[in-house]
């Protein structure tokens, strides 16, 4: 969603490199560059003017005149200034001091209320709680069974006592669903509710009937994050129609231009709490401004790839799977082991995505859109069509087990051999890493080679000057360096006669007779 910005800003950034001193021309070309790239963003026009105001102050402050690198400088201001529009601290739930916590989902029809319920009960559910989702949507055909469906998906209590398509009460099913959760020891309650194709008064209300019955302890608003500016309006009329504390960005993965996103925090002055990017379920985390500016300048966001990756990996079998690579070679890493690691990092999600998380990587984004997830699973197909004395020992895998295992695998018998050659290659590399070497092919520097005495350095030995062709030349020139080698031996230094051998007609010139006295 953010890509187009990206793009435009560090186009903008890269004409700042280079440059010893600003001068207030310069700021305020960037300055004109980047108002350009947020308008084409779609991002509200009140908050383009105060992002641009804060920038312009501060790039022509004394933090930029006096910095050894002022571009630099300058990224960082408006990273600064893109987190603090963006809500500036994460926001985490808060929690009723008496379960259960009650969290009702406000927003628009078709802003993905339903489908959000079921991922904030994933997430919940990770976080060591047991939610419970509840079907206020009465009056959308199908609603509830849709709900009930999710739930089922996500692993998570569903609450739908009515059955919706126009018939029931929804703000009464909102306050047994209350007790319900106490009898059966459910610590939060999602409240999912109608939503309409546009805001009139009758949803205003129905929604401020739940909201008085539950007394929620959060009102999340979502919003689709591909309506653009209407997204910041719809906004508006909730916070003072209903009123609601937090924000959740569904469809952060479209294309559309994600001014919305980047409007909502600051006009509404509710922060935005989480985030969906994806349609699956574990597709949804809490939302960290400083993360989210962080990929928008190409930047990376290490932090959610470690979170992720603590998640999904576990410690021991880490620490095992070093110990086999560490070994000689690496030898005691198999295939079982490279295909449970394959295996870990899908679990992690895309692996587009994870690559996108890398600093840099936004240098990369048509090779990284290419990228086929299927590959994966090809591969994994391969692996699990081999004997396990061929995973462990793939040296055996010889013409006829090439063949076998391209026919259970449905693949080509290059494909099998590709993929043993690059799991040694893999390995011989990975194992290399293991053992303090750093990366191959680099030799001779710390951390990015084979290490000191890998490759010996080899000296060029100095060229001679060339022998002539012509016989008689090429004999006249040895003569010549005879007669000097001779005289360079019979002589002292710097050419001139060594002792005991001086001429008896012999004199120091006049000056130097001057200069002696």
């Amino acid at each position: 969603m953010f890509d187009t910005l990206s793009d435009r800003l560090a186009a903008t950034f890269k004409n700042l490199r280079g440059k010893g001193r600003l001068s207030e021309a310069d700021i305020d070309a960037t300055a004109r560059e980047i108002r350009i790239a947020l308008l084409e963003a779609d991002v509200a026009l009140p908050v383009v003017r105060a992002f641009i105001k804060q920038v312009k102050e501060r790039s022509l402050g004394s933090e930029v005149s006096q910095a050894l690198n002022p571009a630099q400088q300058v990224i960082k201001i408006v990273n600064d200034e893109l987190i603090s529009i963006l809500g500036g601290e994460t926001r985490r739930l808060r929690f009723a001091k008496t379960a259960p916590t009650v969290i009702m989902l406000a927003g628009l029809q078709g802003a993905g209320k339903t489908t959000l319920a079921g991922k904030l009960g994933v997430w919940l559910k990770a976080q060591g709680h047991s939610p419970l989702l509840v079907a206020c949507d009465l009056q959308r055909p199908n609603a509830v069974n849709q709900l009930s469906v999710v739930a089922d998906r996500a692993g998570v209590a569903f609450y739908g006592p009515q059955p919706g398509n126009g018939v029931g009460d929804p703000v009464q099913v909102a306050k047994d669903s209350i007790e319900y959760a106490r009898t059966k020891l459910y610590d939060v309650v999602i409240v999912d509710t109608a939503g309409r194709l546009g805001i009139d008064q009758e949803l205003m209300q129905q929604a401020a009937d739940i909201r008085d019955a539950v007394s929620p302890d959060e009102v999340l608003f979502v919003v689709d994050a591909m309506i653009g500016q209407d997204a910041v309006n719809t906004a508006e009329a909730f916070r003072d129609g209903v009123g609601f504390d937090g924000v959740v960005l569904s469809k952060l993965d479209g294309d559309a231009r994600g001014g919305a996103a980047l409007s909502i925090a600051h006009v509404t002055g509710k922060q935005i709490m989480f985030a969906s990017n994806g349609e699956k379920l574990d597709d949804f985390d809490a939302f960290h401004p400083d993360r989210m500016a962080s990929r928008i300048l190409g930047m990376g966001d290490m932090l959610s790839l470690i979170e992720k990756a603590q998640q999904t990996f576990d410690e021991e079998e880490a620490a095992k799977m070093a110990s086999k690579l560490a070994s000689k070679k690496g030898e005691g890493f198999t295939l079982d082991d490279f295909l449970a690691q394959m295996e870990q990092v899908r679990k992690m999600g895309s692996i587009s995505k994870l690559l996108g998380m890398l600093p840099g990587m936004g240098q990369m984004k048509e090779q990284i859109a290419n990228i086929d997830e299927r590959d994966v699973d090809r591969t994994a197909a391969i692996i699990k069509s081999m004997t396990p004395a061929e995973r462990q020992d793939p040296t055996i895998i010889n013409g006829s087990r090439r063949a076998r295992i391209a026919k259970g695998s449905g693949v080509e018998v290059s494909a099998v051999k590709s993929l043993v050659e690059r799991f040694f290659e893999a390995r011989k590399m990975m194992s290399r890493m293991a053992q303090g070497g750093g990366m191959p092919g680099m030799p001779g520097i710390p951390g990015m080679g084979g290490g000191p005495g890998r490759q010996k350095k080899q000296v060029k030995q100095a060229k001679g000057k060339r022998k002539s062709g012509n016989p008689m030349k090429r004999k006249a020139e040895e003569q010549a360096a005879a007669e000097r080698r001779e005289q360079a031996q019979a002589g002292g230094a710097f050419g001139l006669p060594a002792a005991g051998q001086t001429p008896k007609d012999f004199e120091l010139p006049e000056e130097f007779k001057k200069f002696m006295g």
